[in-house]
């Protein structure tokens, strides 16, 4: 796990120099601090004479292969040259092909089995990878350099082409250490981080610059960038299959899927939250692992939010070497170090305990296993159950018809984390609009009537004719033709999963030098799950059947029959305490750099119906927060 960073330039007025390259490399020291390399060519000629500069720089956290596997990594004849962030799991049986081919390694890391398959197949390597990567090759035979991304968005990747000039790296901040590139914002990336609290690829907060899509790969030769899908990931096809069948191959795709990843020359663990996905992935590692597992959890002080003695639970269950942290989490300490990392506004407040979990379990480890993905691949949400709920309820009788609607609808808002009057009135609101809107309704921040009465004119005359929307009905036609729980939790596989789960994990652990892999993420349990038909991962009110058929045996059963909790803080009695006075010295001050984006009035009237418990805005306040915060940071 580690970070890159590159250019590549034909005007020796865009040319990047030794010290720009090394500014580029050191922003992202956290995410590789036991090496550091940049290589350069300044004076690569192409076929007809002209000069082509190339850099490359790498930050490295050793995870296999402790001595060698130093990077950037080339063929034998210095031809191609690799820097990449991840981990490919499969890497010793492609090294075992490649060496059958004739190859020659000089490491015994996986980077350079990548430097070798693409020698053989060029882009169409991507495709044989089973892995979260990053990836950069200069191929200096094409004068081109070749960036790729893993299917599914665990490591990200970011580039601009700018000034006959492509500059990339894993995080923004290595390209804002260039000057010229992050210059200016794009309006139309805040209107979408309102709505969703990230903003979806392939945009990014600043104008020109944008995040390489998960499951592509590009091409930058001759000045001219051209983007490609090597996933032909197809959620629009069911297969039918027997459930004995379905969950046998489940199991040996998940257990394998563990086994990939409990591989590592440094200490390893696994997060526990006592939820059903970290639970079962530690009793798959457990059951391959001669020695107890390390596990971790975290705790709070309030009960609402606090998961720990169930993890407990299933620690004694599983006999795990089991660590509980506890912490009094306090966004005054952390909101500022998550803006600095975070590079553009991100607003899931579960960022929070992520970065203390992180901060925490890298005290033990360097490598821990997470359960994420298995919410989105199973139809374990509950947003999934409201709208299976709605479409039964919209066949029967017209919203209006809804007994008690009026009295739901006037009822005061409640500021309890799981509020029934809250989520009614939201699910009310939501239940006359077509499937994806009325999704989405469920999802967003801000709605789009609460933002368009916040909004400045004159931050209305800058959006673009786009909707934000735009991004979800795009990713939702993906299915087309499958049942309604099946194309919420496709739609979430392809935007919410690698734009906010994937984002949130990498960052906050990539912060402390922690590797975070998730078993489930593998692309061939993505695959799988989504051809499922729907009946064996969800009826009624149960998502997840799958799992508990499959791997009920492994885990205390009463794991699966809790209430699900999440992973939350309490954010909402946070801006009625801790940050209340931050809230008044930077949302409502003077000089609050998101004046030219809202009203001052309807900010102070949003405050103020929550301090006064009218109505719970925490997570917009959250949102809020973390905008100004990055604007005064970053502009």
């Amino acid at each position: 796990m580690c970070g890159i960073t590159g250019s590549v330039w034909r005007d020796d007025r865009s040319a990047i120099t030794p010290d720009h390259l090394k500014k580029m490399t050191d922003t992202i020291a956290h995410r590789g601090p036991n090496d550091s390399q940049i290589w350069m060519n300044p004076d690569h000629r192409d076929a007809y004479g002209n000069r082509i500069g190339v850099g490359l720089g790498f930050r490295r956290l050793s995870i296999i292969d402790l001595e060698g596997a130093r990077q950037p990594l080339s063929n034998e004849d210095g031809t191609v040259r690799l820097v990449f962030n991840g981990e490919i799991y499969n890497f010793q049986t492609l090294r075992r092909r490649l060496e059958g081919t004739g190859h020659t390694f000089a490491t015994h890391g996986d980077g350079e089995s990548i430097v070798h398959l693409y020698e053989d197949l060029g882009t169409d390597c991507f495709d044989q990878l089973n892995g979260m990567f990053a990836i950069a090759i200069w191929d200096a035979r094409r004068n081109r350099m070749v960036l790729a991304r893993d299917r599914i968005g665990q490591k990200p990747l970011y580039y601009a082409v700018k000034d006959d000039r492509l500059v990339f790296g894993s995080e923004l901040k290595c390209l804002a250490a260039v000057p010229g590139v992050c210059t200016e914002i794009d309006p139309a990336a805040i209107d979408e981080f309102l709505t969703y609290q990230y903003i979806p690829h392939p945009g990014t907060i600043w104008k020109g610059v944008r995040k390489l899509e998960p499951g592509h790969y590009a091409i930058y030769e001759n000045g001219e960038l051209s983007v490609h899908r090597y996933w032909n990931f197809d959620p629009s096809v069911e297969r039918p299959i027997r459930p004995a069948e379905a969950q046998e191959r489940l199991r040996e795709l998940l257990s394998d899927s563990v086994k990939l990843r409990l591989q590592a020359d440094v200490p390893l663990g696994s997060f526990l939250s006592g939820g059903i996905d970290s639970s079962l992935i530690t009793a798959i590692a457990q059951s391959q692992s001669p020695n107890p597992v390390n596990t971790f959890s975290i705790g709070f002080p309030i009960a609402d939010f606090d998961e720990t003695v169930y993890a407990a639970q299933v620690a004694k269950h599983l006999g795990t070497k089991h660590t509980r942290f506890e912490v009094t989490p306090s966004g005054v300490d952390v909101i500022d170090k998550l803006v600095w990392h975070y590079d553009e506004p991100f607003g899931d407040s579960s960022a929070v305990p992520t970065w203390y979990l992180s901060e925490l379990t890298k005290r033990e480890v360097t490598v821990a296993l997470s359960g994420d993905g298995g919410d989105e691949l199973f139809a374990g949400y509950e947003r999934y159950q409201a709208l299976w709920l709605s479409q039964k309820l919209q066949r029967l009788f017209p919203i209006q018809r809804i007994p008690g609607i009026g009295l739901i609808r006037r009822l005061p808002d409640s500021n309890k984390r799981r509020s029934i009057v809250r989520r009614g009135k939201r699910f009310l609101e939501a239940l006359g609009q077509p499937t994806a809107r009325r999704y989405l309704n469920w999802l967003q921040i801000f709605p789009e009537s609460l933002r368009a009465s916040m909004y400045t004119d004159e931050f209305v005359a800058s959006l673009p004719e786009s909707d934000p929307f735009d991004f979800l009905d795009s990713v939702w036609a993906r299915s087309e033709g499958r049942d309604v729980v099946t194309r919420a939790s496709t739609s979430d596989i392809l935007s919410y999963l690698p734009c906010d789960l994937c984002t949130k994990v990498d960052i906050a652990s990539m912060a402390h030098g922690l590797e975070v892999r998730q078993p489930l993420l593998d692309y061939r349990i993505v695959e799988f799950a989504a051809s499922l038909p729907v009946d064996m991962k969800f009826r009624g009110r149960r998502g997840k059947l799958i799992l508990q058929d499959t791997f009920g045996s492994m885990i205390p059963p009463s794991i699966f029959t809790r209430k699900k909790m999440g992973f939350g803080i309490p954010i909402g009695a946070w801006f009625r305490n801790e940050l209340k006075p931050m809230v008044h010295d930077t949302l409502l001050a003077d000089d609050a750099k998101i004046a030219p984006i809202f009203r001052k009035e309807a900010v102070a009237e949003l405050v103020r119906s929550h301090e006064t418990n009218e109505q719970n805005h925490g997570y917009r306040l959250w949102n809020l927060l973390t905008l100004e915060k990055w604007l005064r940071q970053w502009t």
